[in-house]
């Protein structure tokens, strides 16, 4: 029995992409919309995606769950680490004094890093866990809806 692995990793990513999509996160897959996306006014919350088991298990709901709250980000926004490789480097060099880190949440603000939430924050942690974090940077840096 063969099996394509490229189908079964697409089929993974397509589920990744759409959880996000559904939830009001854009998908910025080239360079050109990383830039465009990070240099509008506001609070911006990048969401880096991976395949991994912590993105599908705690980062991905927690990207879902934490935007419920009084005060979020002005635009979501997501690139793929390991399928939009150029997209995914343009986002983190916006992210200074934070090494590449996958999954993770990174909050701008006018274009500039606030703050970042890195993997080592997110695996092995519960998705609540994560949630309260990420809210409690948008109480810090983010106006209420």
């Amino acid at each position: 029995m063969s099996m394509d692995f490229n189908l079964y990793v697409n089929d993974i990513v397509r589920q990744a992409r759409e959880d996000l999509e559904q939830a009001g996160y854009e998908q910025l897959q080239t360079p050109e919309e990383v830039e465009g996306a990070l240099a509008r006014k506001g609070t911006t919350l990048v969401m880096i995606n991976s395949v991994c088991g912590c993105a599908g298990g705690v980062a991905r709901p927690a990207a879902v769950h934490a935007i419920h709250y009084d005060k979020r980000p002005d635009h979501l926004v997501t690139v793929f680490a390991g399928q939009d490789r150029e997209a995914t480097a343009k986002a983190r060099s916006y992210f200074t004094d934070y090494p590449p880190s996958s999954p993770s949440f990174a909050l701008l603000k006018d274009g500039k890093i606030c703050t970042m939430v890195e993997r080592h924050e997110i695996e092995g942690h519960d998705p609540m866990s994560v949630v309260n974090k990420l809210q409690q940077y948008f109480e810090q840096y983010c106006e209420e809806v």
